[in-house]
């Protein structure tokens, strides 16, 4: 059952849980929602890749000062890979840059590597990301087609676990720490594979507590908002 709709103008400010739709970043649903609040201040507690979908948590007003409470929650994800292929952004955001040979790759090996990825993990940002780097976002340096030195992160993968296998595609769930990128494992996997892999579905469905399916679209949001007359 969904959870009720709050009134996201309330003065001490609210923890929305958004339904994030393809295609919009995660920046977007933050000024839909500040300009439904005629300018509350308003921010997102972790960032949802434009293709990625799923639960997105949001602070309004006062709320705002308990973000990094939300941040450092464990998450989990549906994704799906495409075996035998690479991307620069590590996901369908890009063009396929190298094709590989799928030979020999067996379901068994797929999920011994998967099972090899559980427990902690060195990950390196992919330059397709919004991490920072002397100051400026590291996508905005890929779109120059520069590439930088980045730093590799400690994350932890509590559960990484095969939903479908049907070479070249693999569906699976993930449980993991703030800070992972699922594009970075994807793109990990296919090269411990040695055939390539990139991201092609991401969906948030849990972040700590707070569930995908207790989530509003953004039309429920701005049809709830619209039917209360947009009132405080």
């Amino acid at each position: 059952m969904a959870m009720p709709v709050p009134e996201i103008s309330a003065a001490d400010g609210e923890l929305l849980l958004i339904d994030k739709p393809k295609g919009w970043t995660s920046f977007d649903v933050v000024k839909k929602i500040r300009h439904l609040t005629h300018g509350r201040r308003t921010g997102h507690a972790g960032t949802l890749d434009p293709m990625a979908t799923g639960l997105l948590l949001i602070c309004t007003g006062k709320k705002t000062r308990e973000i990094q409470q939300f941040v450092g929650l464990d998450k989990e994800y549906e994704a799906e890979m495409e075996l035998g292929a690479s991307t620069a952004s590590y996901d369908a955001e890009t063009p396929i840059e190298r094709r590989r040979s799928l030979e020999g790759i067996s379901e068994e090996q797929v999920r011994q590597v998967m099972r090899e990825f559980m427990g902690l993990q060195r990950q390196l940002p992919p330059m397709w990301s919004a991490a920072k780097v002397k100051g400026r976002r590291l996508y905005q340096y890929a779109r120059k087609g520069i590439e930088v030195p980045r730093q590799h992160r400690e994350v932890m993968i509590t559960a990484i676990i095969p939903t479908m296998i049907a070479i070249p595609r693999v569906a699976f769930n993930v449980t993991c720490s703030k800070g992972t990128y699922i594009r970075s494992l994807v793109n990990d996997i296919g090269e411990r594979l040695g055939c390539g892999a990139f991201l092609t579905s991401l969906r948030r469905t849990r972040i700590g507590p707070y569930l995908l399916c207790d989530a509003m679209t953004i039309e429920r949001l701005v049809d709830t908002w619209q039917c209360n007359g947009g009132a405080a």
